[in-house]
């Protein structure tokens, strides 16, 4: 079967091992009666016996591609009186061996087998001469080398316990029995056999097949002198006969989609982040600032390559002062309106903005600048795409075996099939290969919720429950306890972060500690607050005369804030599709939008939690996200004549990362109740929201949002009697953030005026849709 490859047109040359010409143009141009024939020149060619017939059913199997074992029928072994040897090479003319400077031409014995018996004791150091139309070749015969994966891999693959399951499975450049070249190995347990595609035989595989290991599943073959850059992928025999072609699913590196064959790789990257890595797990995430800035890679600066953005990423982000970028997935995926969240390359970076060490050297460039690099990581579903992992080796392999089970109902994908050991290993090991290949440090698991629940999207009767009658997937738990637990012992410092939108007990718990419910925790870091989300932006949608009755929805988040690590989101998903930009959410004038804008995000950053900001909305973009042009950068073009106004919000962002990083009170005590108090939570007929962080030390921090358009002079708020005087250390009602500049100058002074349940208590002017930030002078 000869499967052309997907983007290059096919070359004129035949088949081969190896690209390398050598010595004269033809074999020996004859043979002796017994078979012999010398190399040009030489007189004393061995002689070559006929080979005793290849039985019928290997020569179908093997020609068939559905030999368990090529490598007992092809290749050399000892028989009586010699050593036999046997070689796949279709299109070829002729076939010698040659060993210590002799040569021999074996027998041809059709449908491009070449065998014969040379008189030799034992099985020498040999090379094959390959004759074509057009070329002759000298190369190493593949099916001369023992397995190069060996017992203990082979151990942890089948206890799905490989925590470097890169280093076992996928293409390797390394050196195997003093020779150089590529050893491929794939888990096809279902396979009746697999050979090798690529550049390097101008994708016919017939003359390589690889061999089963066992009842591993995994299939290998070594290829000497095939390197780095090579296009390949592997042909499998389903069970029922046909022949399906596939990328790997361990590729670290691919072609540029539509294309979808998988490259040879070898980094050669030489990271400069030391410090950086050394450093990060000082201090836990969830006690330290943590802003992350989301990116969308492709369109952030559409058509720049990864190189390209490590020159422009890193200062922007550091000049906003954000603490980490988030990046949409970087793992490949064929269709780009998916943003990355439809994988078929687990292993491999994206193609589309260079190769894995440019992804590498952007990483680089933002340690050194002191940002945090977090990835979105999709282990809940993958597309159904022929040539990736989908009924993988002709059976579900990577997906449940139950179609009901494996169908997702919303997104036409496929399930993984959590409860299988190979599988679950696949995913692990995945995890740990981004933080350990690519230094990242921190993972957002996409899709948690539809991972946990059988019952996910799915009407009644369309989910069969657990063995306990009960909607929880004890599968895809316990794989999410052990990825958790691998990344953290593996990786110190990284953080995991779920998107969980449920009240699933114990997300951010660890998971040796149980809960209420003796099941001990899912071990992630951080959780995204998904209600926190939905109830603020839609308090914040309303006209500001309704906002009284609504006034609940900003104040119920802190009746759960501590039942886990919260991160505070305003991602991608909340300003695309119909939903408007965050700007475009709010009520009013251009003017009250923006202010509103500016308010929501003080608010945000001051109240517990870490937060996340989606590219675009630091400068107030009205326009929805759209991956096929990005953010829309023009709006801060100076000869913009509303720059100013877009600028002045990403000048607030840029103070909000900067006081925040400087006041412990804000993220010190994120999750402990202590370090939070409402000054005044009920205050709905003035829209507003006034709370006290503080730091360890006890020192506070008083955060007050006014989401009312008028100005309130003299509005008092209760304080702490241990501080004497107060000062504005943000306002978002500033002049240079486009407000009206309604501010407290100098030192706010406490009055013994009881307020709020406290003895003392301060009187500040709330400016028009405002948040300040007050700490003591």
């Amino acid at each position: 079967m000869t499967v052309r490859p997907p983007s290059r047109r096919r070359p004129a040359a035949p088949p081969t091992a190896v690209r390398e010409a050598t010595g004269p143009t033809d074999l020996a141009r004859s043979a002796t009666s017994a078979g012999a024939a010398a190399v040009p020149g030489a007189a004393d060619a061995p002689e070559v016996r006929q080979a005793a017939p290849l039985p019928d059913e290997d020569r179908a199997r093997l020609l068939a591609g559905a030999h368990h074992d090529p490598h007992a029928v092809l290749g050399a072994r000892p028989v009586p009186g010699g050593v036999l040897f046997r070689v796949l090479r279709p299109h070829a003319r002729k076939v010698a061996v040659v060993t210590r400077g002799r040569c021999a031409v074996l027998r041809p014995e059709g449908d491009g087998l070449f065998a014969g018996v040379l008189p030799l004791r034992a099985v020498p150091a040999y090379e094959l001469r390959v004759a074509y139309p057009d070329a002759t070749l000298t190369v190493r015969d593949p099916y001369g080398f023992l397995p190069a994966l060996g017992a203990p891999d082979l151990r942890l693959l089948g206890e799905g316990r490989h925590e470097q399951l890169w280093q076992a499975l996928g293409a390797r450049v390394l050196t195997h029995q003093g020779v150089t070249g590529t050893r491929f190995t794939v888990w096809a347990p279902n396979a009746r056999g697999v050979r090798i595609l690529g550049d390097f035989n101008h994708w016919d595989g017939t003359a390589f097949p690889m061999r089963s290991l066992g009842a591993s599943g995994v299939w290998e073959l070594f290829l000497p002198g095939v390197g780095a850059g090579e296009l390949y992928k592997f042909e499998i025999a389903r069970p029922d006969g046909s022949h399906t072609v596939r990328a790997d699913p361990m590729a670290r590196r691919t072609e540029c989609p539509p294309a979808n064959a998988s490259v040879v790789d070898v980094s050669h990257h030489k990271w400069r982040d030391g410090a950086w890595m050394a450093a990060r797990g000082a201090r836990p995430p969830h006690a330290a600032p943590f802003s992350v800035y989301e990116v969308h890679l492709p369109s952030w600066r559409p058509g720049l390559t990864y190189r390209q953005l490590a020159a422009q990423l890193p200062a922007y982000v550091q000049d906003l002062g954000f603490t980490h970028v988030e990046f949409m997935p970087p793992a490949e995926h064929p269709f780009g309106g998916s943003w990355g969240y439809q994988v078929t390359g687990y292993y491999a970076p994206t193609a589309r903005m260079g190769t894995p060490d440019d992804f590498r050297y952007l990483v680089d460039a933002l340690h050194r600048a002191g940002i945090g690099v977090l990835i979105d990581w999709v282990p809940a579903h993958f597309p159904r795409d022929d040539w990736a992992l989908a009924e993988f080796d002709g059976r579900p392999l990577y997906e449940h075996p139950d179609p009901a089970r494996a169908a997702h109902p919303d997104w036409g994908t496929l399930e993984f099939d959590y409860g299988r050991a190979e599988v679950r290993n696949f995913l692990v090991a995945n995890a740990v290969y981004w933080c350990e290949e690519f230094h990242i440090d921190g993972l957002r698991v996409d899709a948690v919720a539809s991972m946990l629940y059988l019952d996910y999207s799915r009407p009644e009767g369309a989910w069969t429950p657990n063995a306990h009658g009960g909607r929880e997937n004890p599968d895809a738990v316990a794989f999410l306890q052990e990825m958790n637990a691998t990344v953290h012992r593996r990786c110190p410092g990284v953080v995991t972060v779920a998107e969980e939108s449920t009240a699933w007990d114990g997300v951010t718990r660890a998971t040796h500690e149980p809960g209420a419910g003796g099941l001990g925790g899912l071990g992630f870091g951080l959780k995204w607050n998904m209600g926190w989300m939905h109830d603020s932006l839609r308090y914040v949608a309303k006209e500001p005369v309704h906002r009284r009755y609504h006034h609940g929805e900003m104040t119920f988040s802190m009746v759960y804030a501590y039942s886990e690590n919260y991160l505070l989101p305003i991602s991608h998903d909340e300003v695309v599709h119909g939903k408007r930009s965050l700007v475009s959410k709010m009520p009013g004038d251009w003017w009250q939008r923006r202010a509103t804008h500016r308010a929501y995000l003080g608010h945000m950053w001051a109240h517990p939690g870490k937060q996340l900001l989606f590219m675009g909305q630091e400068f107030a973009q009205g326009a929805e996200w759209a991956e096929r042009h990005g953010p829309d950068w023009w709006l801060l073009d100076p000869s913009y004549a509303a720059e100013p106004d877009h600028r002045g919000v990403r000048d607030l962002v840029r103070d909000l990362n900067r006081a925040y990083g400087a006041a412990p009170a804000l993220w010190e005590r994120d999750t402990d109740p202590a370090g939070f108090a409402w000054v005044d939570a009920d205050a709905a007929e003035d829209n507003v929201f006034a709370f006290l962080r503080f730091a360890a030390d006890g020192s506070p921090l008083l955060s007050v949002t006014h989401y009312s358009p008028v100005v309130r002079p003299g509005y008092r708020l209760g304080v702490p009697d241990t501080v004497a005087a107060w000062r504005e250390v943000l306002n978002t009602d500033a002049a240079r953030y486009g407000g009206g500049g309604v501010e407290n100058p100098g030192a706010l002074t406490p009055e013994p005026v009881p307020a709020h349940g406290r003895e003392t208590s301060l009187t500040v002017t709330l400016p028009p849709l405002a948040t300040l930030w007050l700490r003591p002078a």
